[in-house]
Formats: C-alpha cells, sequence, structure tokens
C-alpha cells in the first residue's frame, strides 16, 4: 500500500517519502540578495523530507517585493543557492527552486532605480508593504505592455536554467498567493482587453508560455507549478475560480510536470473558514504527480495519501518546526510549535535551532 512514506518519481525527481516541505518566506537573504550559508544550514536540516521546495525566489531585479528574499537572476547569487543545495545533497535530500515575480505586490522603493512595480493591469492592491525600512502603502501598479511580455516569458526560461546551474533538482513556477502569473489568471487583477485578458482562456495565456518555455528550458520533468484557487492574499480574487483552475488544470496535461502544488483553502485558516472549493475536481482532471498543501497533520496527509487523492503532501510550519518532521511522524513523537514571532527576522533564532529528537 502506498502511504506517506513510500517512496515516489516525480518526473526526473527521486523522493525518498512524499512529505514535502513547502515554500516559506523567510527572510534571510545576505548582501545582494545571496543565499548565505545559514540558509544552507536551514535546508540541509530539513533534507529528510522527500522533496524539498525552496522559499519564493525572484526571478529578476524587478521581481522582488520583500527585503531579504534570495533572487536567482545573479552570478552570486546562483553561487549561493550551489551551496545549499550542495548542502541538502551532502544529506541525501532534493530540493527545488520556487521561482517568483511578485507584480503589484511591491513597491518603488523595492524595485531597481524606484521604478513602479508592474501588473497586468493597473491597479492599487489594498494594503501595506515592508520596505525594509518602513511599512508603506502598496502603489498603483504600471499595466505591462503587450511588447514586454516575451521578455518576461525568457526571463522565467533563463530562471529555470539558473536554476539547475545552481544544482537543484527542479523548479516550481510560482502561480499563486496573488503575485504575478496570479494576478493574470484572476478577474479581479486582469482587465486586459487584449489577448492577456478577459476569458479564462486567455487570462490563462501568459501562465501556460511561462509552462511551455520553462519546460523546453529545461526539461518538463523537472518543472511543477504552485496554484491557489480562492487564496485571497494579496488582495485578489476571482468570479468563477471553479471553472478558471479547471481550465488551466486540463491544460497543463500534455506537458508532463514533475508535480502539480495546490494550495487549498485560504492560508493559515481554519478550514471550516475556507471558501466553498472542489479540490477533487481538479484531482480528476490532472493525470500527474498531486501535491496537497495546507492544513494536513500526520493523519489526515496519512489519509489523502493511502486514498489517492493527492500523490504527496507539503507541510509548511509543522516543517518550519520540526526539521525531523519524516521521523518524528515515524514515531508517533510530539512536535514543535513555531515561533511566530520569529518567522521573518531573527536569524538563527526560529530558523535553525528548533530541537530534533535523540535517539
Amino acid at each position: 500500500m502506498t502511504d506517506l512514506f513510500s517512496p515516489a518519481r516525480f518526473g526526473a525527481i527521486d523522493l525518498a517519502n512524499r512529505v514535502v516541505m513547502s515554500s516559506l518566506t523567510r527572510n534571510r537573504a545576505g548582501a545582494g540578495n545571496v543565499p548565505t550559508p545559514l540558509i544552507a544550514e536551514y535546508y540541509r536540516q530539513r533534507a529528510s523530507a522527500g522533496l524539498i521546495l525552496t522559499e519564493a525566489t525572484p526571478i529578476c531585479a524587478e521581481g522582488h517585493g520583500y527585503p531579504r528574499t534570495p533572487g536567482i537572476h545573479t552570478a552570486e547569487q546562483v553561487a549561493g543557492w550551489k551551496a545549499v543545495t550542495d548542502a541538502v545533497h551532502g544529506a541525501g535530500g532534493k530540493i527545488a527552486v520556487q521561482l517568483w515575480h511578485v507584480g503589484r505586490i511591491s513597491h518603488p522603493d523595492l524595485q531597481p532605480g524606484g521604478i513602479l512595480p508592474v501588473a497586468p493591469s493597473a491597479i492599487r492592491p489594498v494594503g501595506q508593504v515592508f520596505t525594509g525600512q518602513a511599512m508603506k502603502d502598496y502603489v498603483t501598479p504600471r499595466a505591462l505592455d503587450l511588447s514586454e511580455i516575451p521578455a518576461l516569458i525568457k526571463t522565467y526560461a533563463e530562471a529555470a536554467r539558473n536554476a539547475l546551474d545552481a544544482g537543484f533538482d527542479g523548479v516550481e513556477i510560482h502561480a499563486g498567493n496573488g503575485y504575478l502569473l496570479d494576478q493574470f489568471l484572476r478577474s479581479s487583477t486582469n482587465q486586459r482587453t487584449d489577448g492577456y485578458g478577459g476569458s479564462a482562456e486567455k487570462r490563462a495565456r501568459l501562465l501556460l508560455e511561462v509552462m511551455d518555455a520553462v519546460c523546453k528550458a529545461i526539461g518538463p520533468d523537472r518543472v511543477g507549478l504552485r496554484l491557489s484557487p480562492v487564496t485571497p492574499f494579496n488582495d485578489i480574487s476571482d468570479d468563477n475560480p471553479q471553472d478558471t483552475f479547471e481550465y488551466v488544470v486540463g491544460q497543463l496535461n500534455p506537458f508532463r510536470l514533475a508535480f502539480l502544488d495546490i494550495l487549498q483553502g485560504t492560508g493559515g485558516a481554519p478550514r471550516e473558514t475556507w471558501l466553498p472549493f472542489d479540490y477533487d475536481r481538479l484531482r480528476e482532471r490532472y493525470v500527474g504527480n498531486l501535491i496537497r498543501n495546507n492544513g494536513y497533520d500526520f493523519l489526515t496527509a496519512q489519509e489523502a495519501v493511502t486514498s489517492g487523492a493527492a500523490d504527496a503532501i507539503a507541510f509548511g510550519r509543522l516543517m518550519l518546526a520540526n526539521p525531523d518532521l519524516v521521523e518524528r511522524f515515524r514515531r508517533g513523537a510530539a512536535l514543535n510549535a513555531p515561533d511566530y514571532d520569529r518567522f521573518y527576522s531573527g536569524e538563527e533564532k526560529g530558523y535553525t535551532d528548533y530541537p530534533v529528537l535523540q535517539d
């Protein structure tokens, strides 16, 4: 019987088990948004997961929206990530980088030369962003010109090639959580009237062209995708998410991706407050490896895998606080509680200082 501890093969990536580390922004990068030895140690500690998905990693300078997030668009960043992948591989793990462009969820203070952030449409998100010195209101972004889109797609492909140069086993395209590709997908943020806006088919066009370019750059068996159909994070929504995301998932099958990662629900909110969505319909439509993500404990994760509802389960806060989560699950051991105050600051505190089981 297949269960959470069974090995798996996701495209070209062999997983020792079906416990996946979810992508978690931690804001610990060094100068120039370069991964540091501390980041390498953080991921090395969690190498017993079947697959690590790194923190969201900007594909270009314009893709940044938070301070101290490691990028993958300079030679120094690629070298920094190479030390991370070497550490994970040395501990027997597998690791894929999550490729990110924040779109409108940024601020001129975080953009090269103080330029405006870009988006599908010039719609200002509600809320504020931390610029590194202070919280500031979001600004009205600049709508991407049609002529700029080919270069953006090329940048995703270049970032994927950089990822393989850095030693990653694969990449995950971030198309969720209200960031750029999600902004194109959703009706609330995409009000374009050209070939990239309007119907669900047109709103999905950019994502599918990015997937095609990345798959051609590094091979589809090393490419995954993150979607978050009803997550309202970053002031985003869709008029008909069920139809939108069923269409998207149906279009993914010809790519034969390594995996599809579905973030269920609405962030850390209790399940009973999640917006309605039939995730089983996505499972029925998608023919490849499916990761379900958000709100799982050991028992619900085990049931999802043994029933075939998912091929693996991603854990965020539990993996953050328990570097040896797989072993704790095996033993039925107690779990460490996350240090919420140090999610985004504190250097080693709340990062690499969580205790592990002692034999």
